[in-house]
């Protein structure tokens, strides 16, 4: 019996869908992307600088948004949840609302935008208000179009916490406001990726394994376009990190077919990764 036990708490735990959105624009210097800094006291990731996103709701997969979510083809039922779900955490946690009046092509402007922030984003969070409610009282459609899949991340099987996290790729305009909650964020800022690495390794901002990976990628690119073109051009291979436990830290293996550069990268017990 009791081994019987053990066996099975001894089950990973099964991974959380959610949906992380890396918000990028072209600036003089290259190509940025939109960030915040986590509360501490958050339980996951707290403190960290990272995407916004979070996990899938039930209302995310709610069937009154059909016809208002921007795609032209369909798609099965949770990859289509993902994409609500990624356009709800960026209206929750960077006040950008990714999307149009119904039959434009545009997304909505930054003066009604933040109107639409001011009215609803609070009661979103608190849950008296759902995506498709705000969508139908406005006359608006998400533009789940415009998130192009970057990449695929599943918490290691031995970690308490898991998700399923697909990332996306999404370009707003130079003039789009974008700001933290002040509640589970409590900082942001637009940086390029090659700052964020450098400001990792210079112990100024803790950046997590997987954020850190996808800035490597995402700073290939100098232009929101040529970011787009090689996310749409380049298939996503998912990465479940397996961990490696070695004096000092821990070796992070994922699979070189992910395009990361790297097959294995060693993670120091504060989260840097030193050049080995």
């Amino acid at each position: 019996m009791t081994n019987k036990q053990s066996s099975k708490n001894d089950q990973p735990v099964t991974p959380v869908d959610a949906a992380t959105v890396l918000l990028i624009r072209d600036s003089a210097d290259g190509i940025e992307v939109f960030m915040v800094v986590r509360h501490r006291n958050i339980e996951f990731a707290g403190g960290a600088l990272v995407f916004p996103g979070g996990r899938v709701d039930p209302e995310d997969g709610d069937q009154s948004l059909e016809g208002r979510r921007g795609m032209k083809g369909t798609l099965p039922a949770r990859l289509m949840a993902l994409r609500v779900a990624a356009i709800r955490e960026t209206f929750e946690e960077a006040s950008v609302m990714l999307a149009r009046e119904r039959g434009s092509a545009a997304l909505i402007g930054p003066d009604r935008q933040d109107r639409i922030v001011e009215q609803y984003r609070d009661p979103l969070y608190a849950g008296d208000v759902t995506m498709a409610d705000i969508v139908a009282a406005e006359d608006l459609e998400l533009a789940c179009d415009l998130l192009v899949p970057f990449s695929h991340w599943i918490t290691p099987v031995t970690q308490p916490k898991r998700f399923d996290t697909h990332f996306f790729l999404a370009p707003v305009p130079a003039e789009m406001t974008a700001l933290h909650d002040g509640t589970e964020s409590v900082e942001s800022i637009w940086i390029r990726p090659a700052d964020g690495i450098a400001d990792a390794e210079a112990g100024q901002r803790s950046v997590m394994f997987p954020t850190r990976m996808n800035l490597n990628v995402l700073g290939r690119s100098s232009t929101t376009a040529e970011a787009l073109r090689a996310a749409s051009e380049t298939p996503v291979v998912t990465v479940t990190p397996q961990v490696e436990k070695v004096e000092g830290g821990r070796v992070m293996h994922i699979p070189a077919e992910a395009g990361y550069g790297v097959s294995e990268v060693f993670v120091d017990y504060a989260g840097a990764m030193p050049s080995r």
